[in-house]
């Protein structure tokens, strides 16, 4: 009697630990923010206007999208800022995947019923609910995916532009552009003092989060983990508070009186009035053709 051989046994990889989910997660949010930094820095197309022409031109390209009633015009100016894109050396699908992953996926709840005829009465497209009763009558309209098309196309179109305008300027002289444009202080310094800081509470969780996991061993019950995440969080914020009491210490003895100094200094260009003059003048075209 022939034995047959036992099937072999497949190995179930185990679920991984929120310490490492999370150890992860920070540290990619702390890497993607250094390649923003490092695309700034590149030799490209737009990183050699000064922050000033870039602030005015993504500025005027955002009131055509939102002044825009033509799909065609908005798609039209979302496409224009892929090749501004590759001449400025940002990656293409790490600047597409900024934009459309979860773009659409928050606008789309948004968008969603405005599918559908009691939101949108028109022409029907697809009919999913017929009945006699005008109350169970349930369709997909055509005004309805007009609608659901300009609310995707006009955040897609904006948030890309904002994307290209803050990976292609590093973050300091964009702040000093708004304030040589007469923005608020106080909102450029609150601006400033958030972008900063929030990686350097970033780094504390992270180095939270590896302590932790270094004095584990095995995998402690979940009730253990709960406890554990309330008491990180008093923590943290504990540590927020006072380390922004040391921050301003410091911003105070090295005199800080409440305007905030970039050791770059900007310099406007010809070219950088050509470049604000085209921008300008496909904004306006944009507007035109959009009424």
């Amino acid at each position: 009697m022939s034995s047959q051989p036992l099937p072999a046994k497949t190995k179930r990889r185990p679920p991984q630990h929120f310490l490492e989910k999370t150890l992860g997660d920070v540290a990619g949010a702390v890497e993607q923010s250094l390649f923003a930094e490092d695309i700034a820095r590149q030799d490209g197309f737009l990183q050699a206007f000064d922050p000033r022409a870039k602030l005015l031109s993504a500025l005027a390209l955002l009131l055509a999208v939102s002044f825009s009633h033509n799909l065609a015009v908005i798609l039209g100016l979302y496409l224009l800022s892929l090749p501004v894109a590759w001449a400025s050396h940002v990656p293409m699908g790490f600047y597409l995947k900024r934009v459309w992953l979860f773009m659409p996926f928050f606008t789309g709840l948004i968008a969603l019923p405005a599918l559908f005829s009691p939101f949108s009465p028109g022409a029907p497209l697809v009919t999913l609910l017929d009945s006699a009763s005008p109350r169970l009558y349930l369709a997909i309209t055509q005004p309805g995916v007009i609608t659901a098309a300009f609310l995707l196309l006009r955040v897609g179109a904006s948030v890309s532009i904002a994307v290209l305008l803050m990976l292609t300027t590093r973050w300091a002289t964009l702040l000093k552009a708004l304030r040589v444009l007469r923005a608020p202080q106080t909102f450029v310094l609150i601006m400033g003092m958030t972008y900063r800081y929030i990686y350097v509470l970033l780094h504390t969780l992270s180095d939270m989060l590896l302590a932790r996991k270094s004095r584990l061993v095995g995998r402690p019950p979940e009730s253990e983990n709960r406890r554990w995440v309330g008491a990180s969080m008093g923590v943290l914020l504990a540590k927020s508070y006072a380390l922004s009491d040391e921050v301003y210490l410091a911003m105070q003895s090295r005199g800080f009186r409440g305007e905030v100094q970039v050791l770059e200094t900007l310099h406007w260009r010809g070219r950088d009035t050509l470049a604000l003059g085209v921008f300008l003048l496909v904004a306006a075209t944009a507007i035109w053709l959009g009424r």
